[in-house]
């Protein structure tokens, strides 16, 4: 009887799980929640936890996919919970600490696509990083700098163009995602950061992602088209690029400079997108100095998964560079800012670019002097906060172009 009880318990429970309110609570059996905690990889064990809670606010629910920590299609039992989710104690009952500190489920962050999108479009726009922007801003400010650095003097530069390249860029940056998740789909399986991946967890087969990889780059070839011929050409000319930048890390420890080549592209084309041509004195800084701040970030970044990269074989800067990380990453530091300088002289662009720049070699020098590259969440945060030195850039930029 007790077991029926359990069974029909956890069944209520599941349902309002995955139909969940942000601002429910439950109890059950006088303030005590069963829930599961989760299970094996091949699902040959499960385990209960029994949690007193009072008002305890759940915020869940995800979808089914068959590698994850909640997801066991073979489970023949009432515990078959069809979901992943990440369970928040927004409010609990002072007595229950100690008993809350044993793990109830791997964590998985909620977002925006999680709480508005469709289920069915959910895994889509995971594999295009849309919850994740600082991808997009990291490609889309090197073409705002050469959109602004190509303007007239004393004038604002063309918004049209800047948002067009502004969606290029998240259409660019999610065609390059999905790219690298096919072709790394056995990688990620091995690596803890990336094994939920949709295609390296199996919620997407790689003829979606394909598929999903023709709709994007059709969407960016409509933006391309709105270009003069030159930039058409120069456009297209970075999908060699976007398509070998993935393998990169199979053969050399620098796959970080290929990176900053193809983030950096927009360096040129936002100005033969204006110009109709490339001005080398000006543009060839700009793009090695995008390279060259490409090369601090995501060497920063890199150092996240260089546990992992050790097992599966797979190289970077971060593994490269081991203990003189810090040296190697001052010295890129250091040719980026002298780099956007040159681009900036050359330009004949007025004083506050250089205010500007000054601040940004700030920030630059705050990220490499206090980041933990043993810690990957500090390395997190330093890598996600160079959307502002870019920011930085590009107010420089734009002020300095306006006042030259």
């Amino acid at each position: 009887m007790l077991s029926f009880l359990l069974s029909r318990a956890t069944r209520n429970t599941t349902r309002r799980f995955l139909n969940p309110s942000p601002s429910s609570s439950f109890s059950l059996f006088n303030n005590t929640a069963i829930v599961s905690s989760g299970f094996s990889e091949d699902c040959s064990s499960k385990t209960s936890a029994i949690v007193p809670s009072v008002n305890q606010v759940i915020r869940s629910y995800y979808w089914v996919t068959p590698n994850n920590y909640l997801s066991c299609e073979n489970q023949k039992s009432n515990f078959n919970l069809r979901f992943v989710g990440r369970f928040s104690t927004l409010s609990s009952s002072k007595n229950n600490d100690d008993r809350e500190k044993g793990e109830l489920l791997k964590e998985k962050d909620i977002s925006w696509i999680d709480l508005y999108l469709p289920r069915y479009t959910r895994p889509y726009a995971l594999l295009a990083r849309l919850d994740k922007p600082i991808g997009t801003w990291l490609l889309a400010w090197p073409c705002m700098w050469s959109i602004s650095l190509a303007s007239s003097p004393g004038h604002l530069p063309d918004f049209r163009m800047m948002a067009l390249f502004g969606c290029g860029a998240l259409l660019l940056r999610g065609a390059g995602c999905t790219i690298n998740d096919l072709l790394d789909r056995d990688i990620d399986t091995k690596v803890e950061r990336t094994k939920l991946r949709p295609v390296a967890s199996g919620l997407l087969s790689p003829f979606q992602g394909l598929c999903f990889l023709g709709f994007q780059l059709s969407l960016g070839l409509g933006i391309l088209l709105q270009l003069n011929n030159y930039s058409r050409v120069l456009g297209a000319s970075s999908l060699l690029l976007v398509f070998s930048y993935p393998l990169m890390k199979r053969v050399t420890f620098w796959p970080q400079a290929f990176l900053g080549l193809t983030f950096n592209w927009g360096a040129l084309l936002g100005w033969s997108a204006i110009k109709g041509s490339l001005d080398p004195a000006v543009v060839l800084p700009l793009y090695a100095g995008g390279v060259f701040w490409t090369l601090v970030y995501d060497t920063i970044y890199a150092h996240q998964d260089k546990e992992d990269d050790l097992k599966v074989g797979v190289k970077s800067t971060a593994l490269r560079f081991e203990n003189s990380t810090k040296e190697w990453i001052t010295g890129f530091g250091i040719a980026c800012i002298a780099s956007l300088a040159l681009s900036g002289v050359n330009a004949n662009i007025g004083w506050p670019f250089y205010a500007c720049l000054t601040a940004a070699s700030g920030h630059l020098a705050w990220q490499i002097w206090t980041v933990n590259l043993s810690c990957r969440s500090d390395c997190n945060r330093k890598f996600v906060s160079n959307k502002w030195f870019g920011a930085i850039i590009f107010s420089g930029v734009l002020f300095g172009r306006y006042v030259s």
